[in-house]
């Protein structure tokens, strides 16, 4: 018998495109694998609803992260505004991280590419961390959801 799939997760996820920077070829292709592999393994649900599955639009909003939820049928369920504040620091380590990353890539030896990339994942797991901490009593997920979103987060456009 097959089981019928969990209703706590997200089916479709779509970023603002007035909030979407223009980005390289490398960062359209992080884009693009991260939204396909949360869409096939997530967890996610708002905190007190039974509803779902669920669909997710992020975008920037007067320098706030906007998670704007629905069911799958395009029903809102909530919206959550996170100030930018807490990511500041985190989103900008990372792209300079990754931009030392994909330069790397090109000319440096495997144990630096290894070493760049292992600072790379450390601050990735920073960010995953804190957007859980943030969401925390708002969204139930679980960590590799987390990590796929945080990548999505660094793919907006960030102002200032």
């Amino acid at each position: 018998m097959t089981r019928p799939p969990d209703p706590k997760r997200l089916v479709n996820v779509t970023l603002d495109e007035t909030s979407i920077g223009r980005a390289n070829p490398d960062v359209e292709h992080e884009r693009a694998v991260a939204i396909y592999d949360l869409l096939e393994e997530n967890r996610f649900a708002p905190a007190g609803d039974a509803g779902g599955p669920y669909a997710l639009r992020i975008a920037l909003v007067e320098n706030r992260l906007v998670f704007h939820v629905t069911r799958e049928n395009g029903a809102s369920v909530i919206t959550h505004m996170l100030s930018l504040t807490p990511f500041r620091r985190v989103v900008k380590d990372y792209f300079l991280i990754c931009e030392s990353y994909y330069a790397a890539i090109k000319t440096e030896s495997p144990s630096r590419i290894e070493a760049i990339d292992m600072g790379r994942r450390g601050l990735h797991n920073d960010g995953s961390t804190l957007l859980m901490e943030r969401l925390k009593d708002k969204i139930d997920m679980d960590f590799d959801t987390a990590r796929r979103l945080f990548t999505l987060v660094c793919a907006l456009h960030w102002k200032g």
